[in-house]
């Protein structure tokens, strides 16, 4: 049996999840793979079976984000993990094998993980989203390995982990297992891959960002679709970090010539017509307009009817569970 595992939890995963088995097969490194089918009515656990996986059917009532992949982490065959989405392509045959690299980086490594990149037909937008966020993460382009010395364990509040210190995505990632045997996913309705790296890095284990270990994965919604999404992301981010996104017009303005000032370079690096330039910076601002209004509201949920949080979340959750988890260092 291969000392690695790639686990994926699937529902309906289509043409995407086609693709994303496609790329695993060619991968350089050999590994067991294992799927968590939600009762899709698609095929997808059939196709998977095709591909020569172990697939583990459960009741979609029984899915959460953090207990099934917990049931995955516990079914793996491998000492480490490597976890995707359904829509998660390896960009590359040797996207696993970058991966577990990352556990040489140090020995305290017990997480890992690695960028998206947009898809050919995502928005201007979406794409320079995207690219702007995981180059801040690595801008020389080189690994990056956190951690947390032992006094900051106790003391660093949760919030302090919110940016590109504490970032980390499961759906492009790598797990020692002995690490998540410490440490592992708790039973949370969103943000699980966000509040396992705050609890690895509390327990002491290093986290790795391989800017090189990337996977096609981006999203393209409709102006409401980007708010409802945008509303689950920041109410998580409150929920996890405690993060309130700043009423302040200032603050908000800064954000919006944060994100135009980055388009506008790469515009100019590429070298874009003046057309694609007034295109590209009116989606950015409709775009960003959108998200900062996701970002307001999602980031004051206690603010709000358990009714309007359902209608406004794309998941329709109507719940608000906050996790106080500095409270729980000091306990």
């Amino acid at each position: 049996m291969p000392d690695v595992t790639v686990a994926i939890p699937v529902r309906n995963g289509g043409e995407l999840f086609d693709r994303t088995l496609q790329a695993l097969a060619t991968q350089t490194v050999a590994h067991e793979l294992l799927v968590c089918d939600s009762r899709s009515s698609d095929g997808s656990a059939e196709l998977a079976r095709s591909y020569e996986a172990r697939v583990i059917e459960i009741d979609p009532t029984h899915f959460s984000h953090g207990g099934t992949r917990n049931l995955l982490m516990n079914e793996a065959a491998g000492a480490h993990v490597a976890l995707l989405t359904q829509d998660a392509q390896p960009e590359d045959v040797r996207w696993l094998e970058r991966l577990l690299e990352g556990f040489e980086l140090a020995p305290d490594v017990g997480l890992v993980c690695g960028p998206y990149l947009p898809r050919p037909d995502v928005p201007r937008a979406v794409r320079l989203e995207l690219e702007r966020w995981f180059h801040s993460l690595a801008p020389d382009g080189r690994p990056r390995v956190d951690r947390l010395d032992e006094h900051e364990r106790e003391t660093l509040p949760a919030l302090a982990l919110i940016g590109p210190r504490g970032f980390f995505t499961d759906a492009n990632a790598c797990i020692a297992r002995t690490a998540w045997q410490r440490a592992p996913f708790r039973q949370v309705p969103y943000a699980e891959d966000r509040l396992l790296a705050i609890d690895m890095l509390r327990a002491g284990y290093a986290r790795a960002y391989l800017p090189d270990a990337a996977v096609l994965h981006s999203h393209a919604y409709s102006p409401v679709g980007e708010l409802r999404r945008c509303f689950d992301e920041f109410r998580g981010l409150r929920e996890v970090y405690g993060w309130r996104e700043p009423l302040s017009p200032l603050h908000l303005a800064g954000r919006l010539r944060g994100e135009l000032g980055w388009a506008r370079r790469e515009l100019d690096r590429r070298g874009a017509s003046a057309y694609e330039r007034r295109a590209t910076l009116a989606a950015v601002t409709r775009h960003h307009v959108v998200r900062l209004a996701g970002s307001l509201l999602g980031s004051r949920p206690d603010r709000l009817p358990a009714g309007a949080r359902r209608r406004l979340s794309l998941e329709g959750r109507s719940s608000f569970q906050p996790l106080h988890l500095d409270s729980e260092t000091r306990d």
